[in-house]
């Protein structure tokens, strides 16, 4: 089932969204803290995002930026402004389609299906975890923290993935290997140390020290 982010501070707007959008069989939420649009965002992990551009605080291109830095999920404006300039910033920003005020919602929705069909019919749903202002990006095993994105292994991706998921829990070699390799057998075991060195120099090299711990005897955790 599919999420929606619903990013429009008219509540009745979001409202009549919301409703007619889970009629169909969506799963849909609306922002809650218009200061902090990134954290619901990270949190929910939708498929597809609805923008306005009007906002408090911040306006719908200053968070169509935010997302794109973190994540390639469509996004589809929403706006009474839809003067020919916006609607090219919109686009400009990374925006994928634009709808003006007043709109039909069966036309709405209409639009969400089909940029849903196109975009995952030939791509994997994005999936994004957050710890300590560090984000892991699964899907194209990036990882960003303070505005700065490194492109990880897929070994080092798959270990961040396990020590993330279960933050604040010593995750054992053992458990770890059979993530990287679906085996505890036959895998050199200096193996994962050299993984698990590579992927601590590159989190240094952007000001992530520590972030992964060793627990002797046992394995490697996140705090």
């Amino acid at each position: 089932m599919y999420r929606i982010f619903i990013i429009e501070d008219d509540l009745v707007i979001a409202k009549s969204i919301k409703k007619h959008i889970k009629s169909w069989g969506y799963e849909v939420e609306c922002v809650t803290d218009f200061k902090n649009v990134i954290s619901d965002f990270i949190s929910y992990d939708p498929q597809l995002v609805l923008l306005d551009i009007s906002l408090p605080f911040f306006n719908g291109f200053h968070w169509c930026s935010e997302i794109r830095k973190l994540s390639k999920v469509p996004i589809i404006f929403i706006s009474s402004a839809s003067d020919n300039m916006n609607i090219v910033m919109a686009m400009n920003m990374g925006g994928d389609d634009f709808i003006t005020k007043p709109f039909d919602l069966n036309v709405l929705t209409a639009k969400v299906m089909a940029l849903l069909r196109r975009t995952y019919d030939f791509a994997g749903q994005t999936s994004l975890l957050e710890h300590r202002g560090v984000i892991l990006n699964i899907s194209d095993s990036t990882l960003i923290y303070n505005n700065e994105k490194i492109q990880l292994t897929k070994n080092e991706n798959k270990i961040l993935h396990v020590l993330i998921e279960n933050k604040g829990k010593s995750v054992t070699r053992e458990d770890i290997m059979i993530k990287l390799w679906e085996t505890d057998s036959y895998v050199d075991d200096n193996t994962l140390t050299v993984n698990v060195t590579r992927l601590r120099k590159k989190l240094q090299d952007i000001g992530l020290n520590n972030f992964i711990i060793t627990k002797k005897g046992i394995g490697y955790m996140v705090e």
